[in-house]
């Protein structure tokens, strides 16, 4: 089964760097998922000031360029990672937001997981 991992947030005011613990832990971990092959494919992602939406809407495409004021929470990144039941994807991403709760207990953010739809 595979699954997308998204780490979703306050989008900071200003540019954040994570501390280079958690950017280690996080090496390690990433290493550990290619290794083994639960891992498929990660990344972050860079502010809405770089990004675009396009909208459908009444019979009609608009795109509006970032920042997105008005978002409450941003995805900051995303896995991809393929298990053969949900509760091991679970547990991935349990692992996951622990590393960010230990190198970093201020940083308040949320994982969302979601199986792909086997269409």
């Amino acid at each position: 089964m595979k699954f997308l991992m998204m780490i979703k947030h306050a989008e900071p005011a200003k540019p954040f760097q994570p501390p280079k613990s958690l950017m280690s832990a996080m090496e390690v971990f990433m290493g550990e998922g290619f290794k083994d092959g639960w891992l498929k494919e990660t990344a972050g992602l860079k502010p809405t000031a770089a990004g675009q939406r396009i909208r459908s809407k009444g019979g009609k495409l608009t795109m509006t360029d970032g920042p997105f004021t008005e978002a409450k929470e941003v995805v900051g990144g995303f896995a991809i990672v393929e298990t053969k039941t949900r509760e091991e994807a679970l547990e991935i991403a349990r692992r996951f937001m622990e590393l960010h709760r230990e190198h970093i207990p201020e940083f308040e953010c949320e994982s969302e997981v979601r199986p792909f739809d086997d269409m």
